[in-house]
Order: structure tokens, then C-alpha cells, then sequence
């Protein structure tokens, strides 16, 4: 009786094991047979014949940004492009397509991209495939869910913004006791962010100032006490402006500016003004803006007699100019401001700014501040009409997150 027990558990649990070894054979087979899940819904094929599968980035004047999990990000020129194939939906914005406002939007084609012998097809979902493009005519391909953004929404107060913050200082411990602080703030944003679209509005604002003082201690000169001496620098300024464009380069505008510099006797000068400007020169690294406002101007001095703080309606007649090159950015602007009640209260600006990057965000930046104030009213010491600046430090570029 034992051993018939034991012979039938014996048949059971070579059973159990067999069919443990045909299920286990038969998922593995059938795990084989089934196609391997695609590793990236787009296929990068590259004139070599390599093939990737990852995701399309974007492909920005002649350069492609893929995605691939193995190897990263990676940037290739399109000459290095033998085909491309596409799951996910792009925009194909043509060279001849002028972006200047949200209706325009519907003459960009949207769909899944194909490209092959140097043209790219545009497959729309609910409507036939497009002419192909010469990729030479395609400078901008980019996410369907980016151009939506870019065009039928704007960035919030503090997203978008691009620009540089520098600071430097000086201190001396001698006889005579010296420091100084300058330091600067830039900010600039233009909506859209993204190059390849027409602006529709642009706002800056800029802050530049520098603080100094010399102390020469107190002394006795035989039976003479000579008095301490201190001499300050101050000199400040801020200003913010919002420009709406009417075309692609032409806008209207709307500043306010405060200046004070403790150098010329000015306490306070106040700036509101509105009206035109035009970018007569826009390029990949260069931008150059002429503008011109009518605006109420007020100036109030530090020691100056009774009646000799003004109220002026003038004009600021301004250039800025913008050069970004590989080693370093320089900025440069030119302001004159008329008065038209009082033709003697002129003045005029000039600032220049050259920033060489270092590492990452850091960077190394020179400048001068030249300003010049026609008939500063009569004080002691007397007071020039120019004043110069020079500053050097370190500078940290800002750049846009939208």
C-alpha cells in the first residue's frame, strides 16, 4: 500500500514539473515570436547608413536635435541626414511664411514628418500629404505643442526673461580710505521667445549705478587742526520700456527713465514719454533700433536757488545697437534729449557695455557711462557738465526658461 502511494506521488510531481517546463517553453516562445516593442516612436537614418530611434527634438536653421536613449541629445546639420520618419507631430514653418499674428498660424502645415533626399513631406492627419520641401527651405521644424505655445499664449511675469547681472568693487586702506560698488542690472523680453517668430511685443528694463567715497582722516598741522575730507560719488540710473509691434520691425512705444548723479548736482530726473521706433538692422548676431518720443521731463537739484528746478517737455532721440558674436557681446547705446520749452536744458547719453563669457553663465564684462548735462545750475564746488564712467566685473547671464 506504501509503495502505491509513493509511486502515484512520484507520477504527480513528475507531472507538475513537465508542465511547468511546457508553460515555461511556451511563454518563452511566444515572447519570441511577438515583435519587440518599437524603442522610439522616430527613426533618425544618417547618411552612413546608421539608424536611431528616439525622439525629434526640433531642426533649427540646418541643424537637427534628436533624442535617443542610448546616446543622449545629440545636434546633426541636415547634410548628414539620409532619412527621417516621424510618429509625433511637427511644424514645418516655410521660409516664405510670415508670421506677423495668430491667423496666420493656420498656413503652417502640422503632421508627421518624413524626409528623404533632402526634401521634407508634411503628412497631415485629416487632410493629404503636402509638396515636399527642400530642408534648404524649412529653416524651422518644431513641436506642434511649442508653436501653439508660442503663438496663442504668453509667458508669465517672471518666465521669458533674458539679460545679465554684473557687479565689481573697489577698496582701498591707505592714508586715505577708499571704496566703491558699480553694479548693473539688464532684463529684455520679447514675446514670442523663440527666433524664428515675428515679435509682438518686447519689454526691458535696465539698472546701472555706482557708489564711492574717499575719507582723508583729520589732522594737525602745528597749532592748525585740519578737518576730515570726504568726497562721494553717487550716480544711478533706471529705466523700463514696453514696445508693441505694428510689423515685424516697426513698433510703438512707452518708457519712463530716473536718473540721479550727485556729480552734476542732479537729485532726481524724471522721464515719461511715448512714441515710434524702427529695427533698421536684425540679424542672426546683430540688432540696431533708432526711436523717438515725445515726453514730460523733471529735473530736481541737490543745492541749486529757488526756481531753478525744471519741468520740461522734450523729446529722447535714441540708438541701441546689439552684437553677439562667439568670444563676446557688446551693447551700445546712444540717447540726446531735447527740451523744447527751454533750449539750453539739453543732455545726452552714451553707454557701453562688452561682456566676454568664462564659464558656463559667468563671464567678464568692461563698460563706460558718459553723460552730459547742459547748464547744471551754479554751485560750489563748481559743477561740470560731464560726467565719465568706467567699470569692470563680473558679470551672469540670464537666460529665458519660457
Amino acid at each position: 500500500m506504501i509503495r502505491v502511494f509513493f509511486y502515484f506521488f512520484s507520477l504527480a510531481v513528475r507531472l507538475c514539473i513537465l508542465s511547468m517546463f511546457f508553460t515555461g517553453l511556451t511563454i518563452l516562445c511566444g515572447a519570441q515570436g511577438k515583435p519587440a516593442e518599437d524603442a522610439g516612436g522616430d527613426v533618425l537614418v544618417l547618411s552612413n547608413g546608421d539608424t536611431l530611434h528616439g525622439k525629434l527634438v526640433s531642426a533649427i536653421d540646418g541643424k537637427v536635435s534628436f533624442h535617443s536613449d542610448p546616446l543622449g541629445d545629440l545636434t546633426v546639420p541636415w547634410e548628414k541626414v539620409k532619412e527621417l520618419h516621424t510618429a509625433q507631430k511637427f511644424a514645418l514653418v516655410d521660409k516664405s511664411v510670415k508670421l506677423n499674428g495668430k491667423h496666420e498660424a493656420k498656413q503652417v502645415p502640422v503632421g508627421t514628418l518624413a524626409m528623404a533626399d533632402g526634401a521634407v513631406t508634411v503628412r497631415p492627419e485629416a487632410a493629404p500629404a503636402a509638396s515636399p520641401i527642400p530642408v534648404k527651405d524649412a529653416p524651422y521644424i518644431v513641436n506642434e505643442l511649442t508653436l501653439n505655445k508660442q503663438i496663442f499664449h504668453e509667458p508669465g511675469f517672471f518666465a521669458g526673461w533674458d539679460g545679465a547681472a554684473t557687479a565689481g568693487a573697489t577698496l582701498v586702506k591707505a592714508t586715505q580710505n577708499q571704496y566703491t560698488f558699480a553694479g548693473g542690472l539688464g532684463l529684455v523680453r520679447v514675446v514670442p521667445t523663440a527666433p524664428w517668430l515675428n515679435p509682438r511685443n518686447r519689454t526691458s528694463a535696465n539698472f546701472a549705478g555706482s557708489y564711492g567715497k574717499i575719507t582723508e582722516p583729520a589732522y594737525r598741522a602745528g597749532d592748525v587742526l585740519v578737518p576730515a575730507v570726504v568726497t562721494k560719488t553717487a550716480i544711478y540710473h533706471l529705466d523700463g520700456e514696453r514696445d508693441q509691434y505694428l510689423s515685424p520691425r516697426f513698433f510703438a512705444l512707452a518708457q519712463t527713465a530716473f536718473d540721479h548723479n550727485f556729480a552734476q548736482n542732479l537729485q532726481l530726473q524724471q522721464i515719461y514719454g511715448g512714441g515710434l521706433g524702427y529695427t533698421f538692422l536684425k540679424s542672426e548676431n546683430q540688432e540696431a533700433d533708432l526711436k523717438g518720443t515725445v515726453q514730460y521731463e523733471k529735473q530736481k537739484f541737490i543745492s541749486a536757488a529757488p526756481g531753478t528746478n525744471q519741468n520740461l517737455i522734450g523729446s529722447t532721440f535714441s540708438l541701441s545697437y546689439l552684437l553677439q558674436a562667439k568670444l563676446l557681446t557688446y551693447t551700445q547705446n546712444l540717447g540726446y534729449i531735447p527740451a523744447y520749452n527751454n533750449p539750453h536744458a539739453y543732455s545726452a547719453t552714451e553707454t557701453n557695455v562688452i561682456t566676454f563669457p568664462a564659464y558656463k553663465n559667468l563671464g567678464f564684462s568692461v563698460g563706460t557711462i558718459d553723460s552730459y548735462l547742459n547748464g547744471p545750475p551754479v554751485s560750489l564746488p563748481p559743477t561740470k557738465r560731464n560726467s565719465f564712467q568706467f567699470t569692470m566685473g563680473f558679470s551672469y547671464a540670464i537666460k529665458s526658461r519660457y
